[in-house]
């Protein structure tokens, strides 16, 4: 499907996010929107106060915020039965012009990721949105 294709805002995955609204609507206009992949902060888990410039797939709204999952060029396939014990779930969603190396990307599926629109860094590319759709409904098996 072409970027700009509209789908339904589906409801929250779970109870943890009340607020959140799963949509696809990528408008590439320099303002981040669901469907896209965009570079912004990401605090670390283990050290909230600490983080790193990353891509993060918006897959949402999460009251006045952004809702993403964040984007990595590690492989994971490697140590998905390790990641899956701590509670940490990836899947494969190949290259884009997100990132500029176009590696191999995955996302994580298990970390919603609130993101502030004037956090964003820069609008990397719009996905697929069978890509979105496929992504979306893995992460609702893991989101609270």
């Amino acid at each position: 499907m072409r970027a700009g294709t509209r789908s339904a805002p589906a409801p929250a995955p779970g109870p943890g996010n009340h607020g959140l609204v799963l949509e696809y609507r990528p408008r590439l206009d320099g303002r981040p929107d669901p469907g896209e992949v965009v570079w912004t902060w990401v605090p670390y888990e283990d050290d909230p106060a600490q983080g790193k410039d990353r891509p993060v797939l918006i897959i949402g709204r999460l009251d006045d915020d952004l809702a993403g999952l964040m984007l990595t060029s590690k492989d994971h396939d490697r140590d998905a039965e390790q990641e899956s014990r701590r509670g940490r779930h990836w899947r494969d969603v190949g290259t884009g012009a997100w990132d500029r190396e176009r590696r191999p990307s995955e996302v994580r599926l298990d970390r919603l990721i609130r993101v502030q629109a004037t956090s964003v860094r820069r609008e990397g590319a719009a996905v697929d949105q069978a890509l979105f759709e496929n992504v979306v409904a893995e992460a609702r098996r893991y989101l609270p």
